[in-house]
């Protein structure tokens, strides 16, 4: 049986400060900082820098619209204050409270909290410029799901608009996704030292994705996105089972 909702929330509650460094991002994931400004650069690039209304589904501690944020300052007044509107989507109550704190110190526009399971809060129809969710989609589990979220982030983006995603995914080959998730393990070794640091984490980090995440390789979610309406997809960063790419709506 894979984690409930709750034992999700409960897990996320108690980790806030991991999640809120800027310049690690998640660190228990691959190019974690590369991916983060790629998604954020793209957001913003596809906008030509116009960008007004922003949801960040998954948003943890807020690094991904803070990071939207600083590319969009820059794009449009070379570094100054912005009035990016944002939205703000996460199952944790703590974690929203942080990132409502760290973006309202960042843009003069309004910043709105919702807390719940992304599967059933109500995103509204063309009210959003950009979407981003970063390790957030791998905790849907059936097909109807993975379609119905990817149905619902294409009616909340205004035309034009684009979704940038950067997550946890498969592979498509058994034998290749053994060796990625080999790789992955030596990665979280590494993070810690190595030695007998390095193995407990392993196990540790191994532990609640076994538990919680039910991921579906780069192909997959690129074909849902299509069948919903998403032209233009770009994948912008692959590394083993870590991937960053996004498409728009007509």
């Amino acid at each position: 049986m894979k984690s409930t909702v709750e034992q999700i929330r409960a897990r996320f509650d108690a980790d806030v400060e991991r999640f809120s460094n800027l310049e690690t991002g998640q660190s228990a994931t691959m190019d974690a900082p590369l991916c983060m400004d790629l998604v954020a650069s793209a957001a913003v690039a596809v906008m030509q820098g116009g960008m007004r209304d922003l949801l960040d589904i998954g948003c943890g501690a807020g690094n991904y619209t803070l990071k939207v944020i600083q590319k969009l300052a820059a794009a449009q007044n070379g570094g100054g204050r912005v009035a990016l509107n944002c939205t703000l989507v996460d199952l944790s109550r703590p974690m929203l409270d942080k990132a409502v704190e760290r973006i309202t110190a960042q843009t003069s526009g309004t910043v709105r909290a919702m807390q719940g399971d992304m599967r059933e809060l109500e995103l509204g129809e063309q009210s959003f410029d950009a979407v981003v969710t970063a390790a957030t989609l791998h905790h849907l589990r059936s097909d109807e799901e993975w379609r119905a979220m990817f149905a619902k982030i294409h009616r909340a983006l205004r035309p034009g608009g684009a979704l940038w995603i950067f997550d946890f995914v498969e592979q498509v080959n058994p034998a290749i996704h053994a060796m990625m998730w080999e790789r992955y393990g030596e990665y979280l070794e590494a993070l810690k030292g190595g030695g007998e640091a390095g193995r407990v984490y392993r196990e540790h980090v191994f532990a609640y994705v076994t538990q919680e995440d039910t991921p579906r390789d780069v192909g997959f979610q690129l074909r849902m996105m299509r069948e919903v309406g998403f032209v233009g997809e770009e994948i912008l960063h692959k590394n083993g089972l870590f991937a960053a790419f996004g498409a728009r709506r007509k």
